[in-house]
Order: structure tokens, then sequence, then C-alpha cells
């Protein structure tokens, strides 16, 4: 887009925002105005992502701190900018604000579930129906990647079956309320076993009364049973045939004195506030393991934490204790959670690395890429404080690791 256009967008928002008596096509210009301005602006930030990527080692906290966002942020702008450079006709298309970054993440996304070649392939279709996203919403464009990424497939000879194997995922969160929620997709015959054994179960429970917590809406009323029917699958002994999960509680005792004084804080490693009496039946549930810390330092941990070159899988025991350290992957900056993180060895294991506490970090899946394929050397030092050296010469340190770090 000429910088005379986007100045065009600009005066043309500023004078229908200036004017509360603007008729409605006004204002719904200046709407269409706001979004080619917005996917110009993704374009030039994506753009400029880029050349910090090619230019620094660590381009992910230069532009979180510019931008004063997060390096999650900057994670998704490094992928449309891989996505554009696939596409160069979706990548001009995205510049002169004829569509936006929600079509670039589409086409990543679906890219995402496709084998190299196929990737290829698709990114080649893209170049050739700009004109369809130019006039699609972000969820019709989605749908037409999907019957394009499906005809790719059959064109490779993966039938439907196999295909929706591959894509079964299942993914889990903590939402704003503090409610644990779950998404999944599963092919239609694991998904036709798993509601026929739902609605068994729903059936067995609840058929002769309901519980207590049953919202009044009928809809929402078997929502709810279902929902309680499932835990109750997962949860208890011998619903499943299998055996059941016992939920594993890290309870971090840090003794470290916080700045307004007073004793140690305790964290009982649930995501959200719950009253005592609570805690204490979760607790019963469960097993319990606590973990005593101070400064990045574990003073207390059960079981063994140093394995050598024994194993070089980490243990449950050293799973734990990391925890109690980190919250979040150790990379300065990044916020995914420690949970969808993996134990990275300081000292490579093929280098003769071993499993012990101190040589574990947990990193998440980007970022152990970036310190695998781009030579990245890290270090800890006694209270865990990480330096990483970049091959540019570029240092990056951190303190102890907290809790609290996101």
């Amino acid at each position: 887009m000429e910088i005379g256009v986007v100045v065009e967008h600009v005066q043309q928002v500023a004078a229908v925002r200036s004017d509360t008596a603007a008729p409605v096509a006004d204002v719904e210009a200046a709407l269409r105005s706001v979004a080619s301005l917005q996917a110009w602006l993704t374009s030039s930030r994506t753009a400029l992502t880029r050349r910090l990527s090619d230019r620094v080692s660590f381009p992910e906290q230069n532009a979180a701190d510019c931008s004063r966002g997060s390096t999650r942020d900057v994670i998704r702008d490094q992928q449309r900018a891989e996505t554009l450079d696939h596409t160069p006709h979706m990548a001009g298309a995205l510049d002169d604000g004829h569509v936006t970054a929600g079509h670039v993440d589409a086409i990543t996304d679906t890219a995402r579930k496709l084998e190299p070649d196929q990737r290829a392939e698709l990114f080649d279709r893209v170049d050739d129906l700009v004109a369809v996203a130019s006039a699609a919403t972000v969820d019709q464009w989605r749908r037409r990647l999907g019957i394009e990424a499906n005809r790719i497939r059959r064109h490779d000879g993966i039938d439907r079956l196999q295909r929706q194997r591959r894509d079964t995922r299942l993914r889990s969160w903590v939402d704003a309320e503090g409610m644990w929620r779950l998404d999944a997709r599963f092919d239609p015959l694991t998904g036709a076993r798993l509601a026929a054994r739902l609605a068994a179960a729903t059936q067995a429970l609840f058929a002769e009364q309901a519980p207590d917590t049953c919202p009044t809406d009928p809809i929402d009323k078997q929502h709810h049973l279902r929902a309680l029917a499932l835990a109750d699958l997962v949860c208890e002994p011998g619903s499943v045939g299998a055996r059941p999960g016992r939920p594993e509680f890290v309870v971090v005792i840090d003794t470290a004195t916080p700045d307004g004084g007073g004793g140690p804080t305790v964290d009982w490693g649930i995501p959200v506030e719950i009253p005592h009496r609570v805690l204490a039946e979760l607790m019963g549930q469960g097993s319990s393991h606590a973990v005593v810390v101070r400064n990045g330092v574990v003073l207390h941990a059960p079981g063994n934490l140093d394995l050598g070159r024994t194993t070089r899988l980490a243990s449950p025991a050293q799973r734990r204790a990391l925890r109690a350290l980190y919250a979040t992957c150790a990379i300065p900056g990044c916020e995914v959670r420690y949970d969808r993180c993996k134990l990275h060895h300081i000292i490579w294991w093929r280098h003769g690395g071993r499993t012990d506490l101190d040589n574990l970090l947990p990193v998440c899946t980007h970022h152990h890429t970036r310190i695998h394929h781009d030579h990245w050397i890290l270090t800890l030092g006694p209270n865990r404080q990480l330096t990483i050296h970049h091959p540019d010469g570029t240092i990056h340190n951190t303190g102890p690791p907290t809790r609290t770090a996101a």
C-alpha cells in the first residue's frame, strides 16, 4: 500500500470519528479503512520482525520489548513471515489491505497439518486463490483451505479415515474464570466409541436422580451431566477398565523472605483459589509432594534428583522439582507454561551430559528448536541464573527462576 493511500485511510477514519452525526455509509467506509490499515500494519510488523530475526540471535525478546507485547505474539509474526515467503501474492494482498492477518494465520494452521511436499502444493494453490481470500471472511477462507487440503491428501492416496486419525487432537487450558477447559477432535470411529461410552455412563449415573448442581435449562442440564459422566469415566476406579488416574499436586514452599517480610510462601499447585476444606479433599484424592525452594535452589524434594548417565529421560521426581522452580519456559519472556515444555540437557546428552537436576532446563518446543539449530550455548549459575550465548556474540542473562515469572 502506498504511503499516500495509508494517509488517506487515516484521514478518513479521523474525520468520521470526529463527526458524531456522520451517516452510516461513512461509518462503514471508515471501518473498512481501519481494516485496511490493520492489514498494512500487520504486514509491516511481520516484515520488520523478519528483518530483526535476520540480524539478531534472540529477536523474540527484542521485538516483544519494542511492541510491549509477548514473545508468543512475536513467534506468531515469525510464522506469518514464513507463510508469506511461500505465498508472495498473498503477501502483496496483505500489504494492500485486501486480506487480514486471520487469512494468513489460516494458511499457516492448515499447512501445519500437511506433510512437507503437501504444504508446497498448498502454497502454490493459495497464490492462485488470492482473489477468493480477498472476498471471503476468515472463516470462509479457512473452510476453503480445508477443501484444498483434502484434495491434496486424496491426490496423495491418503483416505479420509486415515487423515481424520492423523488430525485427532486434544488440548486443555484454564480459562479466566479458573475453569479447566477441554477442546478435542476425534476420528468418526473413535468418536462413536467415546459417544457410546459417555451416553452409557450418563444413563447409569443419573437415570434415577440428577445432582443438585444441575442447571434448570434442559440443554445446559444435559451438558452438565455429560461433563460429570466424563469426569467419572476418567477419574473413578474401574470406570473404563484401566488404571484410574489420580491427580498429583506439587506443593511448593518458597523460604525466600518476601519484600514485605513474613514467613515462607506456599503454592499448592492449583491454578485457582479454592477453599481450604476443598483443598484438603483434593489432596486426599491424589498424591502430593512437597518441594522446598529458595532463590532458585531446591532445598528439599522427594526422590533422586541426580541420575547421571543411567537414563536420558528425566524422572518424575526431577520433573516435580523443576515444576517447583519454573512456572513457564526458562527462556526470558517466554510465556509457554511449564506443562507444555520439554526438559533440555544444558550439556547435551550426546555430548556426555548427565541427567542431573543442575543440567536440566524446561524450554518450550520453539526455543528447544532454536537451541539445537541456532547453536545457542546455555549455562546455569549456582542459583540457576541462566546465561544464553548467541552465535553473533549477544548474551542474555536472567536471575534465579521464580514461580511468578511469565
